[in-house]
Parts: C-alpha cells; structure tokens; sequence
C-alpha cells in the first residue's frame, strides 16, 4: 500500500516484558533501518506500567544490545543505532492522564518539528485482559488527527474459545474500526509460511492440474519442540490455561492449512479477497469429534506445574502438550485427503514444516540402482514448505524432482545446495529443488514492515479469528476430560506418539505402557439398564452416538437379509445431526442401496430452507451417502406453490405414499427425540391432532417458530418394529428426570405415549441427560 510521506509515531506498550526484549525492539530497529531513507520520520516510545527512571533503565538496557544485521554494513548499523536510540523514550502508561501527556508530547514535537503527522502505531504487548482498558484510553485521548492513520498491533491470545473471542473482538470493535486492527499470528511472518500463497499463484500452471483430491495424498502441518525447550519457566501458568491446541494449532497451523486449501484469489495479495478465500474453507470443513484428535502430556510436566504455580501435590493436570489433529473438507477439491495438524513439546527434534504429498501412480520396471538415480516417477513426490530448525535449520521451499522445477522469486529466493548427506523425509535432499530466502529476516520484523505498509493480507481479521474458534471449540469442549497419553520426553518417546489414521478417525499405534498408565478424575456412577421399563444405553454423548449408529447399522443389516429392505424414520432438530455424521463417515457397510428414507416430522417451511429438517438430513447424511434417489421421502409440505395448507392433502398424500411402500404401515426403525417439554416428533403437549385416533400423518402446531409443521401420529409411530428415543445434553436433564417418574399420559408428556404394540423401544440417553 502506498503511504504519504510524515512522521509516525510508534508505541510499544509492554515495552520491558519478554517477547519486546526477544523479538519487537530488535523488529522496531529493522524497520527503522529499512525505511530511514523513505521520506517518513520516526519517533519511538516505549510504554509500561514501570515507573520513569526503572523502566527507562529497563528499556535502554535492551535497546543498547539490539544487533545489527549480518548484511548491514557495521558502520552503517552504528550510526543508526545511535541515532534510533536518540528517537526512542519511555513513558508510564498507568492512567487516562499518562496517555492525555503523551498525545501532548507527539503533538507538540510535531508542531516544533513543522512535521505532519502520517500516522500512529500502537503495538500491545500486554496480555488481553488489559487490551479494554489500553483501547479505551487510546479512542479517548490518543488518536492521531483526521488525515493521519492509526494501527493498533494486538498478540494473542485473542480468546480462549469462540464465546471469549467474541466478547473480546466485540469489547475491541467499540473503540477501533476493524482496518485499524492488526492481529498478530508471527507464524504468518515466517518467511517458508508467508510464501505458500505466492508459491501457489507463480506455479498455477503447474499446480493447477494436481491441486486436488485425485492427485495429492495427505497434507501435513507440523511444529515440534525438542526435549530442552519443554516449557520455559514463566510461561506454565499460560499453558496450564491453553495447552497445546490453543497455543499452536487453532491460529499457527490452522493459518497454514489456510493457505494450503483455499481457493486462489485473482489477487493473492488483496487481504479482502484473501479473507473470502479462507472463510469458504471454514464452512468446508467437517466438524471435529473427540476420536480426531490423539494427545498427549510429557510426564515432567505435571510436577513443572505443581511447583511453578503452587498446586497441590494431588493435582492433576488435563492440559495437553502434544496433539494431533485429523481435519477432513468436503469441499469438491479436497474431498477425501486428510489434513495432519500436529506439534508437541518435549519431543526428539526442533522443526516446523507445512508438507503436501503427492499420490504416486507410477510402476517403475528399472532396477533399485536405477530407481535411486535421476528422476525415477516411483520416488515420493512433495512439496514441502520448511519453517526452520531441524535438519536444514533455515526457512526453505523443497520441490521433488520428479514434480517440476518451480518458479520462485529471483530477487528474494535463490537456489540452495545443502549437505550431500542430508536426508528431508527420507530421500536425500539431491532429491528436490531446495530453495532459500536471499536475505533471511527474522518473523516479527516481517511482520513490522507489514503494518507500517499496511498490508493486512498478514494478519488475522475479526470474521478470521471468529471462523477459527468456531471450527476448533467444539473439540476443545469434547476433549477436556480426555485422558491423556504420558510420554518421557526426548529421544525417550520412541514411537509412543505415532498415530494412525482409520476409517476418518486417528489413534494410537501402540498401547500405552503400563507404567506411563494414570488414572483421571472421574464422575462415572452406576446406571440402571432399564429406563420407564425399557432397554437404556447410556454413555458420554460420543461413545452413545457411536453405539446408537452401530445398533442402526446391525438393524438394518439384520432386516435387508430377511426382507430385502430397511425402511428408516428419522426426526429432525439438532439431536440427529451428530448421528447423521457418524453414519455418514464411519458407516461404509450399511446397506444403503436397500434402505428407504423416511421423515418423522418437518417444518412447514420449503425443502431449502436451512429450518427444514430435510435440508439438515441432506446435509448432514443424504449428499453422503449411497441412497437411491427414489428411496428418499421427504414430507410433502410444500404443494401448489404454498406450506401445509389443509386442501392440499399432504398428510394423505404421505399416508397413502406409507401405506403403498411400507408393509403393514409399520417401519423397521423410527428414531425419535424429545423436547424440553415432553415433546417428540412435533407432537406437542395438549396437540388437537395425532396424539390418537386414525390419521397417520397430521398436522400441528409447534409452540415455536416455525409453527407450523407435519409430524407421523403416534398410533402410526407405535405400529413400528423397532422405537429409538436419542436424548442428549444437560438441557434435557429436568425432562429426563421427570419421564423417569410419570406414567402414560401422552396429551402431558407426548413422548410418555411411545409404546410400541408389537416392537421395542430402547432410550438412548447421554450421561450429561440422566445424571445433569
């Protein structure tokens, strides 16, 4: 982006904590070093709670040790650092009044100087609690003038799940516009993570055709530390909070994966177009359940804890260090390949790598000493986008030979010989293409220049940060009393970590060693088997899910074999739609081809609309699975161009459908659910229809919107062969409770007159249901 020329103003606030004394002054330096001779002047002021004369002490001592970069000539290097350190002053930032004083001071420097204002840079290094009070003092009595720029740089973590992110980017939003915010991911610094799009948008003519499902293999996104870099002391009590998936994988590796995935924008540096991309790849993916995810703990870090934050010596951390994470898109693209997030702590190496592998086809005839030589097709083909440490130990794009010479950026890469005895996932590295940055720079300094330029295609917007949570809390939700798989550390693991990959869902490839076992909080009580006289299966909600689609799976299996059909009743509301998942990606040897759809109720709204139950159902199961289109039946709501209106006979229409298809008008299987009021199909308390009588399929009204809907009637669902009743969710503990106690009095309670007459009914009811 183009900037008018002026002073810029740049704050640090933190300016004495660690990653300013590591990584943002060192970066400031940078910047004023490149741009020193762009037509822009500077001044620099760190800020922090620290009174004047110790954090000025404080300060210089950090800005007196900045480091002068291999490529900058010394004398050049020392004549600027003199000259920053001359720019740069401290100021206590405690109170409304300290931030008046120094909108002062920029004011009356300008007017002294005869300068006129480009902009200002505020750079919170703080943590997110203080951003509110920081933001608020800013808007108030710290903007720059109309005609001037403001951006306000914020670290993470931004939230620790979508309801707190929510909150925060809603507290931010009240003082700052979202062009004014510039959310740091320093892993979109890097230099290997920053080129993915680049690389893809120079190499589409090569990439175009094999950028897809029928060609690449599996994606693989992976941070890992080594055994000496466990946890550095001060840090325990913020990874106790987030833990690995937070820290790593929900921002740095799921950026990646962005950048891997997304569609290519007509323009890959246009952060609009770019922001669209990514949000498209949101919506493509599957949700999480607990079996995507392994994880793990080193065992030294349970006593790290105790010590460093005062824990009781019985205290026992959930806080996973290690995970990985199987991701699955449904777009047309990706369908089908498995995306790897992993990192951990404590482990064997340092490295960080985005690698893409490519499916091989070939059958070569020539000899192994042929095959090791030249180009050979039956080598493994990659792409791989190397962060830094490791073996290489610098940022570095590999391309197989035997894929394509890619083209990269004369000025800023180069091509690299590294060592001969070097192997990258097993070929040697004479094997690829190995190109390295000319001038290599550190992240945080990329990321610098970036905000003085304004390009915002580097950081994380509201709607980004928003779409990420949303992806990522569901399995941070299901997993927080996962047990753990302890692991010593170092060269120690050995192959404890290694996980696999089997039917959509990743696992252990060992088991875990009896004296690692330990055991975990557990709130387990006894359960009855029986639940108002009838069979009860109960567990946590995803093993009750996956016991719920095995049972369907035998019914059907068992009723195809006998009658050479299966006809299912399924409800609709949000209880199914897990259900649905699972039968969907984990079911291959359900017999669909002879299986007949049926719905239990739906809304009186059309087949498209996201409130329909049908729309769901088709989403969620129909579009991914192998049912023939004539043995789907969705509820005739919609006749004449208009929703369940009595004279258009829907209700007979369904009934007469029934009676024609299904013998005897008795399904193999109705799977129910019920409402906080007792409700099940939309056969509500006090309903006029369906309850008794004669009709087979009615209409009635829902005491919520939609009102209106089209629902089976009791008798009908009470001539079925089999009745599943799925119950799920704390929500639905008072209902539960309360059915336990009460009779047959369906006008009440509607689900309390599911009795089928001559087939069972079995409860499905999750633990947080039955126990609260």
């Amino acid at each position: 982006a183009e900037v008018s020329q002026g002073h810029i103003s740049v704050v640090l606030l933190g300016a004495t904590g660690d990653l300013a004394k590591k990584y943002l002054w060192q970066g400031l330096f940078q910047l004023y070093m490149d741009q020193v001779s762009s037509g822009h002047s500077f001044t620099f002021h760190g800020a922090a709670l620290t009174a004047l004369e110790p954090g000025q002490r404080l300060m210089f001592d950090v800005l007196k040790n900045l480091a002068c970069p291999p490529d900058e000539s010394p004398n050049r290097c020392a004549v600027l650092k003199d000259q920053f350190l001359k720019l740069s002053q401290y100021h206590q930032l405690k109170t409304a009044e300290n931030y008046t004083v120094l909108n002062r001071e920029i004011e009356t420097l300008l007017r002294q100087e005869g300068l006129k204002e480009a902009g200002r840079i505020f750079y919170f290094s703080v943590p997110p609690f203080a951003y509110t009070e920081i933001a608020r003092h800013i808007n108030s009595s710290c903007r720059p003038p109309p005609g001037a720029w403001l951006r306000v740089v914020l670290e993470k973590p931004f939230g620790h799940d979508l309801e707190s992110a929510r909150q925060l980017a809603a507290e931010l939003r009240s003082f700052f516009r979202e062009e004014e915010m510039y959310r740091v991911d320093h892993y979109l610094g890097k230099q290997a993570v920053a080129h993915i799009l680049p690389f893809r948008d120079q190499n589409r003519q090569f990439l175009d055709p094999i950028w897809n499902r029928h060609h690449v293999e599996r994606k693989t996104t992976s941070v890992y530390q080594h055994l000496t870099s466990s946890l550095s002391s001060g840090r325990t009590s913020f990874y106790e909070q987030y833990g690995v998936i937070r820290d790593v994988l929900q921002n740095h590796l799921t950026e990646a994966l962005m950048f891997l995935t997304m569609e290519l924008p007509a323009n890959v540096s246009k952060a609009e177009e770019v922001l669209q991309c990514k949000l498209q790849v949101f919506q493509s993916l599957r949700g999480l359940e607990k079996n995507s995810a392994v994880l793990g703990q080193y065992q030294a870090y349970a006593s790290q804890v105790q010590e460093e934050l005062q824990k009781a010596q019985d205290y026992i951390s959930t806080t996973p260090t290690f995970a990985g994470v199987l991701i699955h898109s449904d777009s047309l693209r990706w369908e089908g390949v498995p995306f790897l997030l992993t990192s951990g702590k404590a482990l064997d190496e340092r490295v960080g790598y985005v690698r893409v592998l490519f499916k091989n086809r070939a059958y070569c005839t020539q000899s192994e000493t042929l095959r090791d030589g030249g180009h050979s097709q039956c080598k493994a083909k990659q792409i791989i986008f190397y962060i830094g440490h490791g073996a290489l130990n610098t940022p570095a794009v590999l391309v197989s030979r035997n894929l394509f010479r890619p083209v990269m950026p004369e000025g800023s890469w180069r091509e690299a010989a590294g060592p001969s005895n070097l192997h990258i996932f097993g070929q040697p590295l004479s094997d690829y293409y190995v190109y390295s940055p000319v001038k290599e720079r550190d992240a945080y300094s990329v990321l610098i220049s970036n905000i003085y330029h304004g390009r915002k295609d580097f950081f994380i917007t509201t709607e980004n940060l928003l779409a990420s949570w949303g992806f990522w809390t569901p399995l941070l939700k299901s997993i927080s009393h996962q047990p753990l798989r302890l692991y010593p550390g170092g060269m120690e693991n050995q192959h404890l970590l290694d996980f696999e990959m089997v039917s959509g869902e990743v696992a252990f490839t060992l088991a875990e060693p009896v004296e690692l076992l330990r055991l975990m909080p557990s709130d387990y009580r006894s359960i009855q088997s029986k639940f108002r006289q009838n069979p009860l299966v109960s567990a946590w909600s995803e093993d009750l899910i996956s016991q719920l689609a095995s049972d369907i799976e035998k019914t059907a299996s068992r009723t195809v074999a006998r009658s050479g059909q299966f006809h299912l009743a399924l409800s609709g509301g949000s209880s199914p739609v897990v259900l649905f998942q699972r039968l969907a990606r984990h079911h291959y040897a359900f017999p669909w081809k002879h299986t007949h759809i049926w719905l239990v109720d739906e809304r009186c709204v059309p087949l498209t609309d996201t409130e329909s139950n049908f729309f769901s159902l088709h989403n969620h199961l129909l579009q991914s699975v192998r049912v023939p289109y004539f043995n789907v039946h969705p509820m005739p709501v919609h006749l004449n161009q208009r929703l369940c209106v009595e004279e258009d006979r829907g209700t007979e229409l369904y009934a007469k459908e029934i009676m024609a298809l299904v013998a005897n008008a008795s399904f193999d299987l109705v799977l129910l659910g019920v409402g906080a009021d007792g409700h099940t199909a939309s056969l509500f308390p006090r309903s006029e229809n369906g309850l008794e009588g004669a009709q087979a399929v009615v209409l009635t009204e829902s005491p919520v919107k939609p009102h209106q809907r089209m629902s089976l009637s009791l008798p009908l669902i009470n001539k079925a062969r089999q009745v599943f009743v799925l119950v799920l969710g704390k929500g639905k503990h008072d209902i539960t409770t309360l059915l336990s106690r009460v009779g047959h009095e369906p006008r009440k309670w509607p689900i309390s007159g599911v009795s089928p007459s001559s087939g069972q009914l079995v409860w499905y009811v999750d633990y947080e249901a039955l126990l609260g």
